[in-house]
């Protein structure tokens, strides 16, 4: 995987947006359909994989260690897994691009197996502190040389047989908790992982899909308490991808925030530990209706129609953020068009995303003319009740390679007055290749 050129690029606004469109298979589903895929005995089949580059190291990964992953010409994708515990000592280090859900996983996934890996990264996930997976993973019997700060490259040893443990969530983690019920697929006896916050559940869904012994009860506090036994058989299976709640995020904001529009976002994952996002912008006042409800391979899934809506300023519970933690960006952009004042708190985790999400997203919009208030965990925004963004000349915005700090701020430049330049969006294309022409196709 290469370092790609920058690609800036200027968003302005076109007038209403119309029509329909279609964002890419869910990143999250995607990682998890091709490692369980690559644990089962025999072949697995996947339509609407994500064809991003995060899910390309992914496969790259799995293919090192034995897979075989093909792509046929009409976009399925084929998985001959090698079974739990059959992994291969990869011959090459593990290049992870940008994705912490590739590397996070696949850590958790090799902690159980007998074998050792190098994990590298682009410089901005080298900048990433894998602390909170080494600490569980390790107390499982794997063994970790980390750069300083617990960052990549990194040098893991598994344990074969790993050491089941009780492990509770100090932070709400879908790749943390995921991390350790992937280590336990392969360790005798029973794993468990506590969740005092719900996260984002496709790991358990999928895999009791596959047929791994996992079971969730909930405490007297309202914890979830997953249990997995190790030593599992998966069975191949046929995992039809939903499109991305977080990508169509961006769309649906454009569609409420841009004067007359009025749009149908197709195929959109609606899973309850993930559509935060869309329950904070109808407590707005957003216009958001779904159509063609329907489940597809456990998960619920619908066509999302959104019209430009007078949204209003709210106070974000702090219980919904570990729900739609990787959609604040976007929703800071919808709030700063917004009546009145949002006001978003328990927000810590986005300082250690892609970028420091908290403080770019707080510096970009005041260099837009709005009104933030930034702090440790926080960002307060008064609203401009639907005037233009910016001054009457282009604004520069430095995504620090991004995605999601790109593209929030691409739809931004739909509202504003003169014109956002963005100095790279090429990191767009690790989880939602095509954005820029889908943004295009509603304003033709």
């Amino acid at each position: 995987m290469h370092e790609m050129a920058p690609l800036p690029a200027l968003f302005k606004a076109t007038g209403p947006l119309t029509g329909r469109v279609r964002v890419p298979g869910d990143k999250s589903i995607s990682h998890r359909a091709l490692m369980f895929s690559a644990l089962a005995v025999g072949s697995s089949r996947i339509v609407g994989l994500l064809e991003g580059e995060d899910v390309h190291a992914t496969a790259a990964a799995l293919r090192a260690m034995g897979a075989r992953i093909a792509r046929d010409a009409d976009g399925v994708w084929t998985v001959d897994g090698v079974g739990v515990g059959g992994l291969l000592q990869p011959e090459v280090a593990l290049e992870m691009g940008n994705s912490g859900t590739s590397t996070r996983l696949l850590m958790g996934l090799l902690a159980s197996h007998g074998l050792t890996a190098t994990f590298t990264g682009d410089a901005s996930l080298s900048k990433r502190p894998m602390n909170r997976v080494i600490e569980p993973l390790a107390r499982m019997g794997a063994e970790f040389t980390p750069s300083p700060g617990g960052r990549l490259p990194l040098t893991m040893r598994g344990l074969s047989p790993a050491v089941p443990i009780e492990y509770r969530l100090p932070v709400a983690s879908a790749q943390v908790k995921s991390a350790v019920l992937l280590a336990g697929l392969n360790t005798p006896g029973i794993t468990r992982v506590i969740e005092p916050v719900p996260t984002r559940d496709h790991s358990e869904r999928m895999l009791q899909g596959f047929g791994a012994e996992l079971t969730v009860e909930q405490d007297a506090d309202g914890a979830r308490i997953i249990s997995i036994r190790g030593e599992a058989e998966l069975k191949p299976q046929a995992i039809e991808v939903p499109g991305d709640p977080s990508s169509a995020g961006f769309p649906v904001v454009a569609g409420l925030i841009v004067p007359g529009s009025d749009i149908v976002v197709e195929n959109v994952g609606l899973n309850p530990t993930r559509a935060g996002l869309y329950e904070v912008l109808r407590a707005m006042g957003a216009d958001l209706t779904l159509q063609n409800e329907r489940t597809v391979g456990g998960e619920p899934v619908a066509d999302i129609r959104v019209r430009h809506s007078r949204l209003t300023g709210i106070e974000v519970p702090p219980d919904i953020a570990p729900r739609m933690i990787d959609e604040f960006p976007i929703l800071f952009v919808a709030a700063s068009m917004a009546k009145g004042r949002t006001v978003a708190r328990g927000l810590e985790e986005l300082r250690v995303k892609e970028s420091d999400r908290l403080a770019l997203m707080a510096h970009g919009l005041a260099r837009l003319g709005v009104s933030v208030e930034e702090t440790a965990d926080s960002l307060t925004i008064e609203g401009r009740d639907g005037a233009p963004l910016g001054g009457n000349e282009v604004t520069a915005i430095a995504a620090e390679l991004d995605h999601r700090i790109a593209m929030s701020f691409a739809i931004a430049g739909l509202v504003s007055s003169a014109g956002i330049a963005i100095d790279d969006i090429s990191p767009v294309a690790t989880s939602c290749p095509g954005f820029a022409d889908m943004l295009a196709s509603l304003a033709a």
